[in-house]
């Protein structure tokens, strides 16, 4: 079964909104809304389907590196122009590594620019590319006028605000594209009460294996994401991708289960996308509450993963990264005989990955100090004692050392 790009990308990017939303207080659907008025105006400028692909992708992704520069040691002595200027250069070097079928270059840095000069890197109207012109209006426009609630009957005043910008800060490209889609029909499909149902519609099907480069690119693009939010997970999910890479090579998976091995591991954490920062970085015991809102990220993971076609068995294997086989892990309690082999697999992964790992709580541990953690836990019944002792066997040699990543990426 083929797997749904375009449903993975408005899980990951309805993750990516919540952030934005809770670190910046950007409005709910953010991206999505982006990724429908770009999806709009590209139609009308008649880009093929591969083009809007990229642009629709390039949209919901245009804030990608928020827990990054958020994150960034530079952020914290820099200007707010600088650090502005770093999520826009880090966002393009972070999308580039998709492989996209046409171009992309300056669609993400570009997209505070301003037609007469004025933006952050000075580019004026001719030097912005056209993706990066319309992912710029339709930003500006949904922050400043809140088009979540927008009120229809404001349409007009709406529509003579950006006739005296153009040139200014649209360019005559974006402001006549926005212009000829900006109605009452797109107003109402893209407020918070229509917009999920509006992007399913209107953003085109793409399909593609999961063995597929695109996908894989996407998936460590997405781990690298999840990391950056906390100093302590900067490799986390990244490592226990890589980590079930070579395990899977190790049980000679086929290419097909080996893919989705790596997937499932990459994007486990993404429902922690949810969860406070500062949950995240305690350096002491969590109480009842703060602990209750850690598991709920796993439950966060199940419900993005869950609606995507052909995801199923990545959903199910990245959702029980927290079960034991006794029953009594977490979210969904699952027992033993419930728990398959990729399953049982990257439970092993993630513990092994969060206890050789520093944390606020403990240092970097070495293999033979992890090897301790696990076979306790195998011993008690917990996670599964053949998997244990072949991570004993594979992980000797990366004893505080990263597993690097699959030559696919």
């Amino acid at each position: 079964m083929k797997i749904r790009m375009d449903e993975l990308i408005q899980s990951i990017g309805t993750a990516f909104d919540i952030v934005e939303s809770r670190l910046l207080g950007a409005s709910n659907n953010h991206g999505k809304r982006i990724a429908v008025l770009c999806s709009l105006m590209g139609k009308k400028l008649g880009l093929d389907n591969d083009e809007i692909k990229a642009l629709i992708t390039c949209a919901l992704f245009h804030d990608n590196a928020l827990t990054e520069y958020i994150q960034s040691e530079l952020v914290k002595n820099d200007a707010q122009g600088n650090c502005f200027k770093l999520h826009c250069e880090y966002g393009q070097r972070n999308i580039e590594r998709l492989p996209f079928k046409t171009d992309i270059n300056g669609f993400v840095l570009y997209h505070h620019e301003r037609a007469d000069g004025s933006g952050l890197f000075g580019k004026r109207e001719d030097e912005i590319p056209v993706g990066a012109q319309l992912i710029a209006i339709a930003d500006f426009i949904d922050v400043s006028q809140h088009l979540q609630r927008f009120p229809v009957e404001n349409i007009p005043l709406l529509q003579k605000e950006i006739e005296v910008q153009k040139g200014k800060r649209y360019t005559k490209t974006a402001a006549d594209t926005m212009l000829s889609i900006l109605n009452y029909d797109t107003i109402q499909s893209i407020n918070d009460e229509n917009i999920n149902k509006t992007a399913s519609q209107l953003l085109p099907v793409w399909e593609v294996e999961a063995q597929d480069e695109v996908l894989f690119c996407l998936a460590d693009l997405t781990a690298k994401i999840i990391d950056y939010a906390s100093v302590f997970t900067r490799k986390h999910s990244v490592q226990i991708a890589n980590k079930a890479w070579l395990m899977s090579s190790y049980y000679n998976f086929d290419p097909t289960m080996q893919a989705k091995t790596y997937l499932a591991a990459a994007i486990h954490d993404l429902g922690k996308l949810y969860t406070p920062t500062e949950i995240l970085e305690k350096p002491g015991k969590l109480d009842e509450n703060e602990f209750n809102i850690i598991k709920d990220h796993v439950r966060g993971t199940y419900d993005l993963l869950s609606v995507i076609t052909g995801f199923e068995d990545i959903c199910r294997w990245a959702s029980s990264h927290h079960e034991k086989l006794d029953g009594t892990g977490y979210c969904f309690g699952k027992k033993a005989e419930e728990l398959d082999f990729i399953s049982r697999l990257l439970a092993c992964t993630d513990i092994y990955q969060a206890v050789c790992e520093e944390r606020p709580y403990h240092p970097a541990r070495s293999h033979t100090d992890t090897m301790q953690v696990l076979n306790s836990m195998s011993q008690k019944g917990f996670i599964d004692s053949s998997i244990v002792k072949d991570y004993d066997t594979v992980m000797a040699e990366y004893s505080l050392k990263d597993v690097p990543a699959p030559k696919i990426i």
